[in-house]
Formats: structure tokens, sequence, C-alpha cells
């Protein structure tokens, strides 16, 4: 069965690195677990995950800094036509579940030669789906499409949230 449902998005455009967030300031690796890295952004006060997967793409999660939303990121070296700050349609499918939101490109204020986009979400579903989903597949409106291994994002999810819990103390 699909489930369909709309999430918020747009850029995040805070000094956000891909590709090893702790390598560089203004992130502190907080602790890892079943391959998730969990990183404090000192600016942000806040945390978010990180993996890299076998093909050096990299998956970020975190929230705003507000911290009223949360984000996924995916980044790449590969060639792609990703603009910064252009937006396109994507539909998201985790495990069955779809999301239809918008995408926006990044490219300078990531770790050099890599491209991505993040998208925005409030949706409690949506975060829970990311935690306990395996796969997360990514529909691009003009790309192709590619897929998202999961594997630990519960565990890493909850590691990151103590770690936030641990910044406003």
């Amino acid at each position: 069965m699909f489930y369909h449902k709309t999430i918020a998005a747009g850029a995040l455009v805070a000094a956000l690195t891909a590709t090893g967030a702790a390598a560089e300031a203004p992130f502190l690796k907080y602790g890892e677990v079943e391959g998730w890295g969990v990183f404090i952004d000192t600016e942000k006060k806040s945390c978010l995950i990180e993996k890299t997967d076998n093909f050096g793409n990299v998956v970020q999660m975190g929230l705003t800094k507000d911290r009223s939303i949360g984000y996924v990121g995916v980044f790449t070296s590969a060639k792609t036509e990703i603009k910064k700050g252009k937006s396109k349609a994507v539909l998201i499918s985790l495990d069955g579940n779809l999301y239809a939101g918008e995408a926006t490109g990044m490219r300078g204020n990531i770790t050099k030669g890599y491209t991505g986009g993040y998208v925005l979400s409030d949706d409690p579903q949506f975060l829970d789906d990311l935690a306990r989903k395996y796969t997360m597949v990514v529909f691009p409106e003009q790309a192709y499409t590619f897929s998202v291994n999961l594997a630990g994002t519960y565990k890493a999810i909850d590691l990151a949230k103590t770690c936030n819990q641990a910044q406003l103390g």
C-alpha cells in the first residue's frame, strides 16, 4: 500500500558541510552508531547525523537552527545538473510511503566537488519513516532515480536526540 504525503521543503543554506562534517569546524564528533556519525554543529547548537555509502555519496539528517523543521540532504561527487538555490520537485518513497516536495540544490557551501540538495519537513511521520524504514528511493524531477540505505537510522536519530538535548543544557 502506498501512502502519499506532502512535505514542506526549501533550502537549508546554513553552513553545513557534507562528507565528513566533523573534519572542519564548526562540527565536533559526538558519537557513532551503526555506520552513522553524529556531529554537533557548534554554531547552531544542534546535532546532525551523517553516513557515506560505498560510492562516496553522503546523506545528512538534522534540524534547522530553530529546531522546528527536520532536513534530509543527499550529496554526490558525480556530475549532476544541480544548481545552487534552484528548487525541483521530488518524490521520496520510504519503503512505500510516498512524500512529495521540493529539493533545493546546494553548491559552494558544502565540501568542494560535491553537489546535492536538502528537503525540509515538519511532518512527524516523515521523521518516523526515516528512522524505521530501510530504503529511501528519491525520484527527482529531471534526473535519475536513486536509493539510499537507511540501515541504522533509528539508533542514529536516537543518539542525535540525546545530543540535541545535551546542547540545550
